[in-house]
Formats: structure tokens, C-alpha cells, sequence
């Protein structure tokens, strides 16, 4: 028998979003429950962040709706070094849940600065931030004059059989003014007529939400305008109109929204403190790990992957080839912004609500097959014997589990009726964190607070994303197809 729970409270991965100050329990975007105490899912720039033009907004999006009265120049504060307050005005883009500080003028080149938000913050029922929130971040020494661009988009262009019932979004080069985002600047259209929705955005991401399910087997175009800015002070715009289009299904989708990678979904293997690995390897893919350095990934040799490895720093040695490998600075940013997009998306997948499934199997999950939905577990998930992940190719799963992951030694996750990897998220939060055992099969996002270990042999179509280190013995990761 099924258990259903229409509320819990997911944990919280302690990234580098800074969410180690506020209270456990992340709310996804649809949730309204006002009673819940109101947390910050991001900010920008990311705690810690460094090369930060100077000529920068900084922002903090919030988990609900706010009371804009209780964000102002008081509870909203940045600092220099020598503990003198940075003037600027504060502001509330109420669609997108974003306090905004404007300065009034250019930071200093290459300084430390400190933001906060107190506990005087409330949201719409009054009820306050648990704890107050902090970041740092360290500035460059140019201004940002750079516009904006739109790296990727979902559905793809000319997609075919996009779900009814799904979201269209957009991702960007770089934070967007959340003010800039709107019904004008981001449409979508049948070609004869707009279609409503709700237009969200959260730092690099734009979401065109329909209000209603679109027409079956209908071409679609989405545009974005030149109205679209970035932070910076003045703003610079998106140099031109982007669209795309795409052809919808006869069918809607069915189970959770898919998470959002953003960028992280451009690696195969992502981590925050190494992959180690045993030869031979296959990886099929882009692998990268910061802010370790790249030494770190040095038995990862090059003809072991098709796909490039991404450093924080230059100290990548592997086998003395290292064609693959990519240590520039531009590709340590790269890198260190797709790990901050992979805590963002763990955030996301443990911060849904409303689960269809609760402690199904009391863990044990070994010979079922798996509806599309939203699952959650509140201790470790076990898959001893094959199981099945059955749904069609636009629907989607995630698995929230609370403890950790383990797969036995030759059983199988197994795809039915046009389910694809790339919509199967399972969100691990345990102190041991994901273990496949030998010759084992897995399909699926692996999103892990703690390590993800795999045995010989074992094969892996999905990505596997860890808050530390994976370890590979002889196995092959194949990235899903998109």
C-alpha cells in the first residue's frame, strides 16, 4: 500500500549558496504555504564568489513571497572591509521573490565585501527568517559591459512532441535583472495568438509557466526580447531578439516538473572533491570537479573519456596526455558555476512537496515497478533486484532519500515504455551516500549530498553529481541522451 504525506521537510545540501544559516526546508517555487518559515534558495553573487564586476547588483531570491514593506536599506545591508556600510537603494521584484541592492556607485577594485539580511525580513503572514543570512564575495577590478546571452533553451529548437502540461525556460550567460523579465520581453505563441502564463527567473534561469495546458500537436514559438538586462549598473541588454520553436505532443506529462540542472547538466561526472578512478574507464561526457584542484581527477585518463575534463585550477596531470583537459581561467569559472548549478538543483529536488509516494517498501524497493511521480523516504533506499522505471518519454521521477542509496552486486534499473535517464532524479542525503555494487546497472541524475561510489564494472546511464568525491572502478558512465 501506498502512503501518501502532503508535507515534510526535505534536508538541505549545504552548497555554496550559503543555505548553512537558515533554517532546514527549502520550498519549492509552488509552494504557498505561508506557515512555513521563509528561506533564501540563492543568492548573487554566490557565497564566496570572486572576479564580481564592479559595477554589480547584488540579490537574494527567496522560497515564497515576501513582505516588501520589511526589506529595506535596514534589514538588507552590505559591507566594505573596514565595516562601513555601502550605500544603495534596496528594492522587491514581487514575481520572482527577489530583494535587489543597488549601490550607489562602483565598488572598489578587488575588495571583499560582505552582504546580510536580517531576521526582521518577513513574508506575507509575518513570519520572519529563522537566523540571518550572510555571503561574501570579492570584487574584479572591471565593470561588467558585457550583454547578456542565451546558452541554452528547453525544449530545443524544433523539438517535436514537447509535454502539454511542461514549462518552457531559457538559461543565460549571466544573472538577470528579475524586473526585466515579464510578459513582453519573454512570450510564447501559437502564431496567431500569446499564450498566458506566469514568467518566473532565478539568477541565470527564465521560466515561462502556461496557466493552462497547451494545444496537442501545435508549433510553438518563444521569444525573448531585447528588453532583457543583466545586473549591471547601467544594464546591458540581450543584443538581440532570440527565438525558438517547437512542436507539442498529444499527451501531457506526467509526474513532477524535471530539476533543473542549468548548467551542470553540461557534465556527465561533477563534483565538489575529486573523482578518483581505477583503469579502465568509458565516459561518455564532460567531467569536472572544483574547487578541489584539478589533481584531484589525475587517474581519469584522457582515453578514457569522450568529453573534456574541466579544472579549477591548471594542476591536471593524468597519464602526461592531457588533450582532454581544460584549466584556463575561463574554464575554472566554468566549472565552479556548474557546481554551484548542482546545488541549486539538489535544493530543487529536496525541496518538492506534496510526494505521491511516502516510505514505499519501508526503503526496500527491489522488484517494483516505478510510476512517474514524486517519492520520498525518510531513511536509506535499497535496489537488491531488478526493478522498473516505466512511463513515457516526457514524464518524470524524482526520489527523495533522506539516508543512502545502495544498489546490490548484478541488478538492474531497467526503462519501460519510452521513460528516459535524463527525467529520472534521485536526490541522496545520506552520510554515506550512493553505493553500486559490481556489475550493477543504474539509469538516472544521481544528485548526492555525500560520495557516490562505484564498484567494478558497474554501468551508469545518467550523471552522477556528488557534494565530495566519486570513485570509478573500470565502469562506464554514459551521459543520457537530451
Amino acid at each position: 500500500m501506498h502512503i501518501r504525506k502532503n508535507n515534510f521537510t526535505p534536508p538541505i545540501w549545504a552548497g555554496s549558496i550559503l543555505l548553512l544559516t537558515l533554517i532546514a526546508g527549502c520550498n519549492s517555487d509552488n509552494n504557498t504555504d505561508s506557515a512555513i518559515v521563509p528561506t533564501i534558495n540563492a543568492s548573487n553573487p554566490s557565497d564566496l564568489a570572486i572576479d564580481v564586476a564592479i559595477n554589480q547588483q547584488i540579490t537574494a531570491t527567496f522560497g515564497e513571497a515576501m513582505n516588501e514593506q520589511t526589506i529595506n536599506d535596514v534589514s538588507f545591508t552590505l559591507m566594505a572591509p573596514n565595516q562601513a556600510a555601502v550605500l544603495g537603494t534596496v528594492s522587491y521584484d514581487e514575481t520572482s521573490h527577489t530583494a535587489v541592492f543597488a549601490p550607489n556607485s562602483d565598488f572598489t577594485h578587488n575588495t571583499l565585501y560582505q552582504a546580510s539580511i536580517t531576521t526582521e525580513v518577513t513574508n506575507t503572514a509575518g513570519i520572519a527568517l529563522a537566523s540571518g543570512f550572510s555571503w561574501s564575495f570579492t570584487t574584479s577590478a572591471l565593470p561588467d559591459v558585457i550583454a547578456p546571452q542565451v546558452v541554452s533553451n528547453s525544449p530545443a529548437d524544433l523539438a517535436q512532441s514537447f509535454a502539454l502540461n511542461r514549462n518552457v525556460t531559457a538559461e543565460f550567460s549571466e544573472a538577470l535583472a528579475p524586473n526585466t523579465l515579464n510578459g513582453t520581453s519573454f512570450t510564447l505563441s501559437d502564431g496567431t495568438n500569446l499564450v498566458a502564463g506566469v514568467i518566473s527567473v532565478q539568477g541565470t534561469s527564465a521560466t515561462f509557466n502556461p496557466d493552462d495546458n497547451l494545444a496537442a500537436n501545435t508549433l510553438y514559438t518563444a521569444t525573448l526580447t531585447t528588453a532583457i538586462s543583466d545586473l549591471a549598473m547601467p544594464a546591458n541588454l540581450l543584443a538581440a531578439n532570440f527565438s525558438w520553436s517547437f512542436t507539442t505532443s498529444d499527451v501531457a506529462a506526467m509526474g513532477p516538473e524535471p530539476v533543473k540542472l542549468n548548467t551542470s547538466g553540461d557534465f556527465a561526472i561533477l563534483t565538489k572533491t575529486g573523482i578518483t578512478n581505477i583503469p579502465a574507464s568509458a565516459i561518455t561526457g564532460n567531467i569536472g570537479s572544483s574547487p578541489i584542484t584539478a589533481a584531484a581527477m589525475d587517474n581519469v585518463f584522457c582515453d578514457e573519456i569522450s568529453g573534456t575534463i574541466y579544472g579549477a585550477d591548471a594542476a591536471y596531470t593524468g597519464s602526461g596526455a592531457i588533450t582532454c583537459f581544460a584549466g584556463a581561467a575561463e574554464d575554472n569559472t566554468l566549472v565552479a558555476n556548474a557546481v554551484l548549478d548542482m546545488g541549486t538543483a539538489y535544493n530543487d529536488a529536496a525541496g518538492r512537496t506534496l510526494p505521491d509516494y511516502t516510505e514505499l517498501g519501508a526503503g526496500d524497493i527491489s522488484g517494483m515497478t516505478l510510476e512517474p511521480g514524486l517519492y520520498k523516504w525518510s531513511s536509506g533506499v535499497l535496489i537488491s533486484t531488478d526493478i522498473a522505471v516505466s512511463g513515457s518519454a516526457n514524464d518524470v521521477w524524482i526520489f527523495q532519500i533522506a539516508g543512502d542509496l545502495t544498489q546490490a552486486a548484478a541488478s538492474r534499473i531497467n526503462l519501460q515504455g519510452g521513460a528516459q535517464a535524463k527525467n529520472i532524479f534521485w536526490q541522496v542525503g545520506g552520510s554515506a551516500g550512493v553505493s553500486l555494487d559490481t556489475t550493477a546497472h543504474f539509469e538516472g541524475v544521481i544528485l548526492a549530498e555525500k560520495g557516490i561510489s562505484i564498484n567494478t564494472d558497474a554501468t551508469i546511464n545518467g550523471r552522477l553529481m556528488s557534494q565530495t568525491a566519486v570513485t570509478l572502478d573500470h565502469n562506464i558512465v554514459t551521459q543520457p541522451t537530451e
